[in-house]
């Protein structure tokens, strides 16, 4: 996501984000109309300041005074009620609108492909779910009601202002170009600014959490001052354009109050001239003077409306970018729900290239697997395993060929339906913060009781470092369960693969990263966890899929052999070159001591379950 946003209109940013305001309009038309009757209380107190005046103070007509000051009493607590309402109503309105929005956000994220995010910084992407949607929520929502208050204060202060003098208020009035024109001056060189400030803001974050998601990598190679100096020349690059604000509102605000003064002496001398000639009495002209100090403050905060509006501008920029990002895939208007399958997985003439790349990916693949069946798929690096896994979860459709699952065309089927017969075990151990119950659980909600977790984590070879942790199934993992090692790890993600049940199992690379031992702990539970489903093992580590129904080589995108594991060595072809490569064909080396004093029944029966090779490497790391 390199491309600068593209530059939206203001009018263009609400048709856009209307639709999360439009269910509560009711309620809104409801804040509006309670915007309305604090200008009508405030000029309702300041003519009541003016009879006070003329009618009780001058005179000294003490007569007056108590209904005076009860009517002072009742518009105050009126007012206090108004308010209070409003901006009760105005902030459920405004966090709606947010929750309404950041919810429909993270919802079209998780529909992007992976290729999105490789290309996007994880901080840029947070910081357009928080900062900017505020600034289109102060404009689309709050902006609403502020500029209504506004607009209704400024036409009934003027209208007052002409019922007192006319000529003052005319007089009054001559400073309003002056207004105009300062707003106008500052505007562009504002929404500039505000562009580049929310540009930066999710720029910092980015490096925020490239530095601290990781710190061991940071720490490990001594790059602390190098992630100090990233993050110093951002927040550098921040603090220039902050500063470049406030210098722009140094110079802007004491301009407006320049001309408010201006404003106001000129109106207090002409005032004076009116009440020395009986055209204006004390009391009206301190009411005026008033009027025209409040309707100062509502001229300014449109003008703040307009930085408003230009943050808001920046912030839908960044936003309606990445919603404008087409869904890799979606669900075809007639797709079906297939519910619970079989499990039958048909890859037919399967061809895929990546956007923008010349060279195709995979080539005409096909294979076919069923229930209690074993494929692998082994190769070199970039040979297109890794492609073929994220089809078969249809992250892309194919550009050729079909995925077939009991015989339906994946692209034909909804994604929800898809991916709940479908249990992917990634080379990435993927564990959430949170607890081994809560992992265990991900990918079955309904999983409510615990005997069915516990059994998961029994089958998975679990339970016994679970119920070693101090709190059991409540012990907390640490994000990306960083408070488990590679092996308990991968181990959890069996049990809760076991739990989900899926009639279709995707091993891709699953102990990839772990040493021979933890590899040989997890030979057991991937067994059982592959008994009965249609299973499809993806891993460059042919120790792995000697055992698998049938073993299909790729090279360069395509299918170069296809057989059992004796059949292709006997072919002496691709996939025996790579055993040899492996360095799988060297004949074993005597035991050691150790390894015979050792190698009882529990070793023969070890070999006999995870197969000669793994035991090399079991015995290499023994010895």
């Amino acid at each position: 996501m390199r491309a600068a946003p593209r530059e939206i209109a203001l009018r263009a940013i609400v048709g856009r984000f209307w639709p999360f305001a439009a269910p509560r309009r009711g309620w809104l038309l409801v804040a509006l109309l309670l915007s309305l009757l604090p200008p009508l209380v405030n000029t309702a107190e300041i003519w009541l300041f003016k009879v006070l005046v003329d009618d009780v103070l001058l005179p000294r007509e003490f007569a007056l005074f108590p209904t005076v000051a009860a009517a002072y009493v009742g518009l105050t607590v009126l007012e206090a009620l108004i308010s209070g309402s409003r901006r009760m109503l105005s902030t459920w309105l405004s966090q709606r609108f947010l929750v309404d929005l950041r919810t429909h956000l993270l919802r079209h994220f998780q529909r992007l492909s992976p290729t999105f995010f490789h290309q996007s910084k994880l901080g840029d992407l947070l910081a357009r779910m928080s900062g900017d949607v505020a600034a289109i929520e102060a404009f689309v929502v709050s902006a609403v009601t502020s500029f209504t208050s506004a607009t209704v204060q400024i036409v009934v202060y003027v209208g007052a202002l002409f019922y007192l003098q006319w000529q003052l208020a005319l007089v009054a009035l001559v400073v309003t170009p002056l207004f105009w024109y300062t707003a106008r001056r500052f505007s562009g060189r504002t929404k500039s600014l505000s562009r580049e400030k929310q540009r930066l803001s999710g720029t910092i974050g980015s490096v925020v959490e490239q530095t601290l998601s990781n710190i061991t990598l940071v720490q490990a190679y001594g790059q602390e001052e190098r992630q100090v100096a990233r993050f110093s020349d951002e927040a550098e690059r921040k603090y220039r354009v902050e500063m470049a604000s406030a210098r722009l509102k140094s110079v802007y605000t004491p301009v407006v109050d320049l001309i408010e003064l201006l404003g106001v002496l000129t109106v207090l001398g002409t005032g004076a001239w009116l009440l020395s000639r009986g055209q204006l009495s004390v009391g009206e002209l301190l009411a005026f003077l008033t009027f025209l100090g409040g309707l100062y403050g509502p001229v300014r905060r449109l003008g703040s409306l307009a930085n408003t509006a230009y943050a808001a501008s920046a912030g839908a920029e960044r936003v309606i970018q990445v919603l404008d990002q087409p869904p890799a895939v979606q669900d075809a208007p007639d797709a079906v729900d297939v519910g619970v399958t079989r499990g039958h997985l048909e890859v037919r003439d399967l061809t895929f290239r990546y956007p923008g790349s010349a060279r195709l990916a995979l080539d005409a693949v096909s294979f076919s697997v069923g229930p209690g069946e074993t494929v692998a798929v082994v190769g070199a690096s970039g040979a297109g395993k890794s492609t073929l896994a994220k089809l078969l979860v249809r992250f892309f459709d194919p550009e050729g060929g079909q995925v077939l699952l009991d015989g339906h065309d994946i692209t034909s089927i909804t994604l929800g339906s898809l991916r709940r017969n479908v249990t992917v075990l990634l080379q990435e151990t993927l564990l959430l913060d949170g607890t081994i119950h809560d992992n265990i659980t991900y990918g079955r909600s309904d999983a409510s009781t615990e005997a069915d977790v516990e059994g998961a984590a029994v089958a998975a070879d679990a339970d016994g470092f679970i119920g070693a942790l101090p709190q059991g199934y409540d012990t907390e993992i640490g994000e990306r369960g960083r408070r488990l090692s590679g092996g308990q790890g991968q181990r959890l993600a069996i049990a809760r693969a076991m739990l989900r049940n899926a009639p279709v199992l995707l091993l891709d690379e699953p102990t990839t990263g772990l040493d021979a031992q933890s590899t040989a702990r997890l030979v057991q539970p991937m067994r059982r966890l592959m008994t009965g489903r249609a299973t499809v093992i993806i891993s460059h580590n042919l120790t792995t899929v000697r055992e698998a129904t049938s073993i299909v080589v790729l090279d360069q995108g395509r299918v170069v052999e296809r057989g059992t594991h004796d059949e292709l060595l006997r072919l002496q072809g691709r996939y025996a070159e790579l055993w040899r490569q492996s360095g799988l064909d060297q004949p074993p080396p005597p035991p050691t001591a150790r390894r015979a004093a050792a190698d009882g029944e529990h070793g023969r029966a070890r070999r006999a379950l995870i197969g000669p090779e793994l035991e090399l490497q079991l015995a290499a790391t023994d010895g």
